[in-house]
């Protein structure tokens, strides 16, 4: 496909890369831009050649927020009826994704970036929930993943108290998994998805489900969910031959099946 606000691009074996291009805007979010983002995850998604992606924007923003002359005019009924804030396809994405932050990630793009299952943060990321300050809140999921994240106090003054989180603020609170320096965060956040991209994908993807379950379900449910979907790793091709090269002692020929 051809897209006008976004770059795609596979730059390791088995990783598709998904780059924000808005930068006279910052890469602020609007329905074009959310869109493409979605269609070309979910292509990746459909590839049988990739097994995870990255989400990037640029040195400079991430992405800066929604684009707030889309949403100035809007009613509760075209938000309803036209939410670009509504980002279920992102959730939905059976693959891991990993977000490459750098620069600013406030608002929308804060939530975007909380909504993919890593982030990788340059030394420059700082993440904020500033919507308070227009006269609005999050509405993509900020109250509650930035909560869960960080806590509640932390979230609390992030949301009203005007405060940024930096890279190693985000990192210390579990927020980020891993900061680097500007000239190798991307490159890091590629290698990253390049060993999830070698790993036996029914697994991976039934490792994600189950994490992202962790947060919805009580224990017990949790655990029950857990183990009906560790036997179903035992119907793959996979388990037979991790298994089999394991005893063998010889790597493992994963058929992703």
């Amino acid at each position: 496909m051809t897209y006008e606000t976004i770059l795609t691009e596979t730059p390791a074996p088995g990783v598709g890369l998904v780059r924000l291009n808005r930068p006279a805007a910052l890469n602020a979010l609007n329905a074009q831009i959310t869109g493409e983002i979605f269609s070309a995850l979910e292509s990746f998604d459909r590839d049988e050649t990739i097994g995870c992606m990255v989400l990037t924007g640029s040195d400079k923003a991430f992405a800066a927020g929604a684009d707030i002359k889309q949403m100035r005019e809007a009613s509760p009924v075209d938000m309803l009826t036209d939410d670009f804030t509504d980002w279920r396809r992102l959730s939905a994405l059976a693959k891991p994704v990993i977000a490459a932050v750098s620069g600013w990630a406030l608002g929308g793009g804060c939530e975007m970036a909380m909504m993919c299952d890593m982030i990788v943060a340059s030394e420059s990321a700082k993440f904020g929930q500033p919507e308070v300050g227009i006269g609005i809140m999050p509405g993509a999921g900020g109250t509650q993943r930035l909560t869960r994240a960080v806590g509640k106090a932390v979230a609390m003054e992030v949301m009203l108290g005007s405060r940024n989180l930096t890279a190693e603020e985000a990192e210390a609170a579990g927020l980020v998994n891993r900061v680097y320096p500007l000239d190798s965060y991307l490159a890091e956040a590629v290698a990253l998805a390049g060993k999830v991209a070698a790993l036996p994908r029914v697994s991976v993807r039934l490792i994600k489900d189950a994490i992202n379950k962790a947060e919805e379900l009580p224990l017990s449910a949790g655990l029950e969910y857990e183990k009906k979907s560790f036997f179903l790793t035992f119907a793959t091709e996979d388990k037979h031959e991790g298994m089999a090269a394991f005893v063998e002692e010889r790597p493992a020929q994963w058929k992703h099946r």
